[in-house]
């Protein structure tokens, strides 16, 4: 029998959002098995540059692609980009992500609306939109879109605007799984729970410990929680799997 994930050797994977926390992991991850993978970035070059060191010394030289999400022009740029890098595209994550403002719903303002969804939603549509327009030549491929539990219970009163987002991403993916299938293209999404990464920080958490203790299990999950069922469905596992939304939460 083949070793697990072998078939992973080789492919093409853009990972956005990649210069730390989820999307940092889940390019080490296909990297150690063999993928030459995209770490797009935006503002975090320091992190993005660190990785891009780590993984070329203990794997193969990753592709560094620098983009605001927040631009259409150059979220739409970014698929090609890999694609002149790399000679194609077999697998695109759809990892960058956050919100912008975090006001109570009532007071908030159609820039931090519009901002959120332009980021969580819009971006990763397009993207989503240029690989597979790719892929339907090619042969096929994966796209698999990180969602967030705020899409099962509808986001705080001061992340409304972000679980909507995230709501309609996983709309996208069972659009784009039934019209990919006759391509060859599987489309999944996920969906992380409370994860330890910066991303808390930046909205404003001091602490997790008060919702983790509504977690089944009692503990925060960790990045190569999301990444290794990224690779999952990216692989031979995964190939009578489309249209799927799959929790790691914990039990949450």
């Amino acid at each position: 029998m083949s070793p697990m994930f072998e078939e992973i050797k080789n492919k093409r994977v853009l990972i956005t959002g990649a210069s730390s926390g989820i999307g940092a992991c889940t390019a080490e991850l296909f990297a150690s098995y063999g993928a030459t993978v995209g770490i797009h970035y935006n503002t975090n070059e320091k992190d993005a540059k660190e990785l891009e060191r780590e993984i070329s010394n203990r794997f193969s030289s990753p592709v560094l692609i620098k983009a605001d999400l927040l631009n259409i022009d150059e979220t739409k740029r970014v698929v090609q980009t890999f694609i002149d890098k790399t000679g194609g595209i077999d697998i695109l994550i759809n990892n960058a992500g956050s919100i912008i403002g975090t006001p109570h719903f009532l007071k908030m303002n159609d820039e931090s609306w519009d901002k959120t969804l332009n980021l969580n939603l819009k971006a990763p549509f397009f993207l989503a939109k240029s690989a597979f327009s790719y892929m339907m030549t090619s042969g096929g491929g994966r796209i698999i879109s990180i969602s967030s539990i705020a899409a099962k219970y509808g986001g705080s009163t001061s992340s409304i605007h972000y679980g909507a987002a995230k709501a309609g991403i996983e709309a996208v993916t069972r659009t784009l799984a039934r019209e990919g299938a006759q391509y060859n293209i599987l489309v999944n999404a996920i969906e992380p729970g409370v994860i330890e990464t910066k991303f808390h920080r930046k909205i404003g958490r001091s602490s997790l410990e008060g919702r983790v203790k509504s977690i089944p299990l009692k503990r925060a999950g960790k990045p190569l929680d999301v990444a290794r069922l990224c690779v999952f469905l990216a692989s031979d596992a995964g190939d009578y799997i489309t249209g799927q939304v799959y929790g790691v939460t914990g039990g949450d």
